[in-house]
């Protein structure tokens, strides 16, 4: 099967060993899933940057942010009877949960959109206070006017939320606080009000009843959520079975509003698709892709610290050009455009 996507012949654009630790004794595992947005002339990437510390035989080390704000190593014997450590994303210990790197968000820029260098006085983001001791991933980024959005998942040994931050220069921010809470991630704010209101895809999460589907929220003030509903779910059989979740802000068409959503099936391979919603009542899905829009086919995509995974949370549309920019096998970080008519004609639509 072959995918809708022109992928830039440049990939990857950025590897780990293109950008510095933050920490001298630090590594950069992976860079992941940026947040893209246009500011003083330029295309801008938020890349998530995964840090770890270098290993040593016999045992496990990786960082976290304690109380205070300064990181702490923490150290596991690989022999210790109470360590599961089958993810390399993930390790469980004493029936608590950690993730094997630190992330922080990182600010790039690019005159030309393939050739990416960080720009001096725009610092990078970290995670503050004890719900973000794990760090600070996934940021997906919303202009309305003068203001940028910055929704990200902010993990912590209390669980897994969305933050938020704004600013209007890149170098001074206003932090919300957590506006989604535990289980969630995955949040993308519309981009303009509908009748007034705030609207955001979100993805809460059940490990019982329910599973990893698509809701969609509207806030009075962008800060506090309420009428939750569930609009997107996962499809037995298909690409799509296991889990699903928002890219970045829904793009407006003369269709409806268009999301590019991640799916994945039970082996954890991670595809794109798309689904429409009412350009008035975005509660009301009208149409959604069989097929998925973006494979992992690439060896980039295949292979790397996560493999089979191409994974968006932001693009920049230009007319009918959406240029897509994506995490590759969790490691690597890419572009890819399409034609916003060839994936409308894509979706499949349905009775509302």
């Amino acid at each position: 099967m072959k995918d809708i996507a022109k992928r830039f012949p440049q990939n990857p654009l950025l590897l780990p060993k293109d950008i510095k630790p933050s920490r001298e004794e630090f590594q950069v595992i992976s860079l992941l899933n940026p947040g893209v947005f246009t500011f003083d002339s330029k295309t801008w990437l938020l890349v998530r940057v995964a840090e770890s510390i270098a290993q040593k035989e016999g045992v496990i080390y990786f960082p976290a942010l304690n109380s205070t704000g300064n990181t702490e190593i923490i150290e596991i014997p690989l022999n210790d009877p109470d360590l599961i450590a089958t993810d390399a994303r993930v390790i469980s210990y004493k029936g608590l949960d950690y993730l094997t790197t630190l992330s922080h968000l990182r600010l790039l820029c690019s005159n030309d959109g393939i050739h990416f260098t960080e720009a001096p006085g725009y610092p990078p983001l970290f995670g503050m206070g004890y719900l973000e001791r794990f760090g600070i991933e996934d940021c997906r980024v919303t202009q309305m006017g003068e203001t940028y959005y910055l929704t990200y998942t902010a993990v912590s040994d209390s669980g897994v939320g969305v933050g938020m931050r704004t600013t209007t220069d890149w170098k001074m921010y206003e932090q919300k606080g957590m506006i989604m809470p535990p289980h969630n991630k995955d949040c993308a704010l519309f981009e303009e009000k509908i009748n007034g209101k705030y609207y955001a895809l979100h993805r809460p999460s059940s490990k019982e009843i329910g599973g990893n589907y698509i809701w969609l929220a509207e806030s009075p003030d962008g800060l506090h959520w309420g009428n939750h509903q569930c609009i997107i779910k996962t499809r037995a059989g298909l690409w799509d079975n296991a889990r699903v979740g928002a890219g970045a802000a829904p793009i407006k068409t003369e269709r409806g509003w268009l999301e590019i959503y991640h799916g994945a099936n039970t082996e954890h391979q991670y595809c794109l698709g798309a689904f429409l919603m009412d350009p008035d009542d975005p509660f009301k899905v009208t149409g959604r892709t069989v097929e998925p829009i973006m494979m992992p086919v690439e060896p980039y995509e295949l292979s790397g610290f996560f493999g089979f995974v191409v994974f968006t949370n932001g693009h920049i549309v230009n007319g009918d050009e959406l240029i897509m920019y994506y995490g590759a096998a969790d490691e690597f970080v890419c572009g890819a455009k399409f034609s916003i008519k060839e994936i409308l004609s894509k979706i499949q639509t349905f009775e509302v």
